[in-house]
């Protein structure tokens, strides 16, 4: 029988014309027949109602949802929906209030290698995520707000990137340090910038960092049971923190880095409880003490809504030293002066100037304008990630693993960066200076001035014509010669996007009308654009080939540097190692955000590969 059937069964049986709801209560002294789950208990009542048999004690509470759990994600709900929590019956309720009093998440461990859950790439796109934001979109924010995707798992507001502009900052200058002396060291040997930075990253080990770390560990506690929801809170009481055990995070002398990096939070008008805490104390604070209460600030947010874990809080203290003082190797020790780096002086660098301008000139010892900004934080957005499978992202993943992060106090970051360098290289990482070299050599003998000006007076298809005829003649050589063994033009073609009759990589797309809606043009890109059509045209290639993101990376790099090298304040050189840099920069922070995922969900030594899937060759 079908269900209806069954139902006309039962209202036979019990005598009664029509299903039972609380607005039409039909039943007999037989029973009633409902179809909602919910009306059970009210036709049981009316049941017995009806057999003259009353409850045998009186009615305690109701049957409304009772939550022991809710969360309203800040939004202003109507009463409807605004159902309140209640405290569950013993024995959950002090298990309940164990998991409230939990600060932070704790992420299941298991085995990661050629996994993450911090980075993905999309296979069809080929666009890559990190923490649910597209690079695409990264490429539209600031620096500082890419750091803060990368380890806090969320790009944040104003006041956190005056934060973090101010964490990092305190840390580039490394005049008199042995990181700046082992960076200098490892350039003159003529290392490349992955090892010079490497050498840096080498010395900042767990003992730099300790107090900072304590320090932050100290005011989680403290300011996490004086019930404090919001690290911006004006308004919130800082006589309610229990100052017990607070020495360590003061001293009776004065601490120079302190008193700038607080002055430079004082002049950006940043808000901070923890700040405003630890500068209402009559001793003077330390500079590990301000650093914690800078990053506890920042990771308070995503800790009490539980985006982070109490790990990558208490980390953010190292992780703000790695990223300035790699930062600061990248430049040469010339540039680092007891007063100032790169041009700008310490009270600039911490009160005024954002990450991006100090990043730009550690790179290339220049003053940026507004445009050469918007093509950096394009370029760092773009280059953040490539997924869990990129090399760089494997050489940081294995070193967290080598080290156990089933016990991440053991784990040592500068390490794990580390890993990351030295699984970068002039493939993975300083490739990009081969697109550039193509495009210096195919404008070398024009009398191109300015490439944002449209009208620059260049013949770009006669140049990528040209250009086409020398790859042509080249091929025809190589085949002449019996050698298959043919270079590929750089930026051109993606083993993905190469099946239509016109081929576009999505990136690229994304870039170029992102540029457009700013009003901006750059002769670079728009010649990569003629090139892949001229290439079709002279029948070199099937079909009309993709510019890709390699040939954007290249465009946005050229641009930015054609004019000083042109003017010979720069080298071909120092164009190559800009555009290595330029790479380690951003996949730093993409790498840590690897470093800190591995760290709070992997096992230790998970990214072996069993013997049995291991080749030996001959």
């Amino acid at each position: 029988d079908d269900a209806q059937a069954k139902e006309r069964w039962f209202m036979q049986k019990f005598g009664v014309e029509r299903l039972f709801t609380p607005d039409d209560p039909c039943c007999s002294t037989k029973g009633a027949v409902v179809t909602n789950i919910a009306h059970i208990p009210a036709a049981l009542s009316a049941v017995m109602r009806a057999n003259a048999t009353m409850p045998d004690f009186d009615s305690e509470g109701s049957l409304a949802l009772k939550p022991w759990f809710g969360s309203d994600q800040g939004i202003a709900l109507p009463d409807g929906l605004a159902i309140p929590v209640v405290e569950a019956v013993a024995p959950y309720n002090e298990q309940v209030h164990q998991v409230n009093r939990q600060i932070g998440v704790i992420a299941p461990r298991q085995a990661l290698k050629d996994a993450s859950g911090a980075s993905q790439m999309d296979a069809k796109t080929q666009v890559s995520s990190l923490h649910g934001a597209s690079m695409l979109e990264a490429a539209t924010r600031s620096l500082e707000a890419n750091v803060g995707l990368a380890l806090l798992h969320e790009f944040g507001g104003e006041n956190d990137e005056k934060l973090i502009d101010v964490a990092i900052a305190g840390f580039v200058n490394l005049h008199g340090t042995p990181e700046l002396a082992a960076a200098q060291a490892a350039r003159e040997a003529g290392n490349a910038p992955n090892a010079i930075l490497a050498a840096a990253a080498s010395i900042i080990g767990p003992k730099r960092q300790r107090a900072a770390r304590d320090a932050a560990k100290w005011m989680i506690e403290r300011f996490s049971a004086a019930g404090l929801t919001s690290a911006l809170d004006e308004n919130f009481d800082i006589a309610r923190i229990d100052v017990s055990g607070c020495e360590p995070l003061f001293t009776d002398t004065r601490d120079l880095r302190a008193e700038a990096m607080l002055a430079g939070l004082a002049e950006r008008r940043v808000r901070s409880v923890l700040v405003r805490w630890l500068t209402s104390q009559p001793a003077h604070p330390t500079g590990d003490a301000v650093l914690a209460a800078i990053t506890t600030t920042l990771a308070w947010g995503p800790l009490m809504r539980k985006r982070i874990s109490r790990v990558t809080a208490e980390s953010l203290p190292w992780w703000s030293m790695l990223f300035g003082t790699l930062i600061g190797a990248s430049a040469d020790a010339s540039r680092h002066r007891p007063d100032g780096f790169c041009g700008f002086t310490t009270q600039a660098l911490l009160n005024e100037r954002s990450l991006t301008e100090i990043c730009f000139a550690a790179l290339l010892n220049l003053a940026p304008g507004p445009n050469d900004l918007f093509a950096f934080k394009t370029l760092v957005g773009l280059l953040l990630t490539n997924g869990p499978g990129a090399i760089s992202a494997q050489g940081a993943k294995g070193a967290v693993s080598a080290d156990g992060p089933e016990s991440p106090e053991r784990v040592q970051l500068n390490k794990a960066l580390v890993g990351f360098l030295s699984h970068t290289g002039y493939t993975h990482g300083g490739n990009g200076y081969e697109g550039i070299a193509f495009l210096m050599d195919a404008f070398r003998e024009t009398a191109l001035d300015d490439p944002s000006k449209p009208g620059h007076g260049v013949d770009l298809r006669s140049l990528a014509e040209r250009s086409v005829e020398r790859y042509a003649q080249y091929k025809a050589r190589q085949k002449h010669a019996g050698s298959l063994d043919i270079a590929k033009l750089p930026g051109v073609n993606h083993p993905v996007f190469k099946d239509r009759p016109v081929n576009h990589d999505p990136r690229e797309v994304f870039i170029a009308d992102l540029s457009e809606k700013r009003g901006e043009y750059n002769v670079f890109h728009a010649c990569y654009r003629e090139l892949v059509q001229a290439l079709f045209e002279a029948g070199v290639s099937r079909n009309v080939y993709c510019v890709n993101v390699d040939a954007v990376i290249a465009a946005l790099l050229l641009k930015m540097l054609w004019q000083p090298l042109q003017r010979g304040e720069l080298t071909e050189t120092d164009l190559e190692t800009a555009a290595f840099t330029i790479f380690l920069y951003p996949r730093m922070l993409g790498c840590a955000a690897e470093i800190d995922d591995h760290l709070n969900r992997g096992r230790n030594m998970d990214t072996r590969t069993p013997a049995s899937q291991c080749r030996f060759v001959a």
